[in-house]
């Protein structure tokens, strides 16, 4: 599928048997989850443009290179926090935006709640972190939100994906990449991700 990456690597993959495992505590839960945001940093952010910088080191004068554009991360409320810290781990710099929705349970569309973005999205590469990426439409209207905010290079990062989300996704937004840890077999009838992990959110924050 273009622009679509399931990263495989064996930390990762380790670390998802166990954000998978029903008996997982929220502690641990939590904590592995925000490491797995670390890892995919590495595989989401290595296109990302440098510019020279000359600095004086404790011996010399050189020439290093830092990044050219801002980074923003924008996760959805409230799943998405969990694979904040991770990622601000591995970007220091990066400023930090929030948007809530919901779903009108008439129309089952969502609807945004909460919306607020620092203003570097408008030049800056811009994260969207929602864990579960199942029928999209989350995900697919908070970019939309983004975008509408003046947001131009915009990518997507989650932990489990399936193939009606990523359909959806890339139907809405072909211009955005996906990144995921595992792309799973399907939704049920209840809208979850088959085999997915269960309620991400939840999860985290040891509600039901």
């Amino acid at each position: 599928m273009p622009k679509v990456t399931v990263l495989k690597h064996p930390l990762i993959e380790h670390k998802m048997s166990i954000i998978r495992d029903k008996n997982t505590s929220t502690k641990s839960f939590r904590e592995n989850v925000s490491e797995v945001g670390a890892l995919i940093t590495y595989e989401l952010t290595k296109d990302l443009e440098l510019q020279a910088k000359e600095i004086e080191t404790p011996v010399t004068k050189t020439t290093v290179y830092e990044l050219k554009k801002p980074v923003v991360i924008v996760p959805i409320l409230r799943a998405g926090l969990g694979m904040v810290d991770g990622i601000h781990d591995m970007i220091p710099s990066a400023k930090v935006g929030h948007i809530g929705l919901y779903r009108n349970e008439e129309t089952l569309e969502p609807i945004t709640y909460y919306a607020k973005f620092p203003q570097e999205i408008k030049n800056g590469c811009v994260i969207v972190i929602d864990p579960m990426l199942a029928t999209g439409g989350s995900a697919s209207a908070a970019i939309t939100k983004l975008k509408e905010a003046g947001a131009t290079d915009v990518r997507y990062v989650g932990l489990v994906g399936c193939p009606e989300g990523v359909e959806r996704l890339q139907n809405d937004h072909p211009d955005v990449p996906i990144y995921l840890a595992a792309l799973d077999e399907r939704l049920n009838e209840k809208g979850y991700i088959v085999p997915g992990l269960g309620d991400c959110g939840d999860r985290l924050f040891g509600t039901k």
